[in-house]
This record gives C-alpha cells, sequence and structure tokens, in this order.
C-alpha cells in the first residue's frame, strides 16, 4: 500500500508527504534511540503515531532489503552453518559494545585492562 492510500485511511495520524519521508523518520528513529513521545514530539506527531510509522517503515525497509537480498542473517541452528555463511563475505561489521567484566585482582591484569576512558578527573 502507497504512503498515499496509507493517508486516506489514517488522514489526521501523519506528517509525511511520500515514501522518502518515511524512510527519513524510519532511519532517523533507529539511529536516534528516542522514545515514542519524544520522537513523535520532534516529528510532529504524537507517540502512538510515532511508533506506527516505525513499524511501518520497518516493515518496508526490511522488505526492501530482503528483495535486495541485503537484509543480514539474525540467527544459525549450527556453527556449521555461521561459518558457511561468513565464509561468502569479504567483511565483517561487529557492533560491539561495553559490558561489565569482573576486575582482576593482580596488578599487571588490572593494568592490561585498563583503558583510560573512565577517569572521574579530566
Amino acid at each position: 500500500m502507497q504512503l498515499a492510500e496509507r493517508m486516506v485511511i489514517h488522514p489526521a495520524g501523519t506528517r509525511m508527504k511520500d515514501e522518502e519521508d518515511l524512510l527519513f523518520f524510519t532511519l532517523f528513529s533507529c539511529k536516534s534511540g528516542l522514545t515514542y513521545d519524544v520522537l513523535g514530539l520532534v516529528c510532529g506527531l504524537d507517540g502512538a503515531t510515532a511508533k506506527r510509522r516505525q513499524d511501518e517503515g520497518l516493515a518496508v525497509l526490511r522488505e526492501a532489503l530482503r528483495l535486495a537480498n541485503c537484509l543480514p542473517e539474525r540467527e544459525f541452528q549450527s556453527p556449521a552453518e555461521l561459518q558457511r555463511y561468513f565464509s561468502k563475505r569479504r567483511a565483517v561489521l561487529v557492533d560491539a559494545t561495553e559490558f561489565a567484566t569482573q576486575r582482576p585482582q593482580e596488578k599487571a591484569a588490572q593494568k592490561a585492562q585498563y583503558s583510560g576512558k573512565k577517569n572521574a578527573t579530566p
């Protein structure tokens, strides 16, 4: 269903003129990490409509990536399947975040793990 057709169904619930606006809104919502209420405020929508538009945009984006054969795999049934999947790729991008670890008791091991980033004083 085209965006213009959806606007007829929910005329007060959109500020988006076309699919380009929907794509921008979807990518912005994913990147910003805002709550739906704040996202709606920023984009001129209420929170519930912001959630609905994000869901629509994600569905369209997912289908476009699937049709372009660019949709990433999310689950693997076995280590062998994982190995086969990555053996066909030239590069792998990993989105890694910090996680808590147990602080080592030995001074040398502490120094090896210290990043220097979390200083309380400048």
